[in-house]
């Protein structure tokens, strides 16, 4: 059974800085599909980013350059390193994992952590 624990939200001003961490148990994360969503009030759930177990990954356009994804092997963890934060990153960041490859398609991941909340002040 897996099991995703987000951590390292947190408030900040534009232009700071957050790094997100996923505990991952049950399961070696490097054979899993993984992704970072996002979801703002009032919004849809979106696709930040995501990695597959080759290690090939992909990032929604509107992070592209300022956010970076990476496993922390170690740790047994998935990492969203977040830079250059704008308000419009406001929202709740969820982890997602999959034993298929799955890209932003919200329904085909079967593992979903709680959520850790990500503010980004102007």
């Amino acid at each position: 059974q897996v099991h995703l624990v987000e951590s390292g939200g947190g408030s900040v001003q534009a232009g700071g800085s957050l790094r997100l961490s996923c505990a991952v148990f049950g399961v070696t994360p490097s054979n899993l599909y993984m992704a970072w969503f996002r979801q703002a009030p009032g919004k849809e759930r979106e696709g930040v980013a995501n990695i597959h177990s080759d290690g090939s990954i992909t990032y929604a356009d509107s992070v592209k350059g300022r956010f970076t994804i990476s496993r922390d092997y170690p740790e047994t963890s998935l990492i969203l390193q977040m830079n250059r934060l704008k308000p419009e990153d406001t929202a709740m960041y969820y982890c997602a994992a999959a034993w298929r490859q799955c890209d932003f398609l919200r329904d085909c991941y079967t593992n979903w952590g709680q959520g850790t909340q990500v503010t980004v002040s102007s």
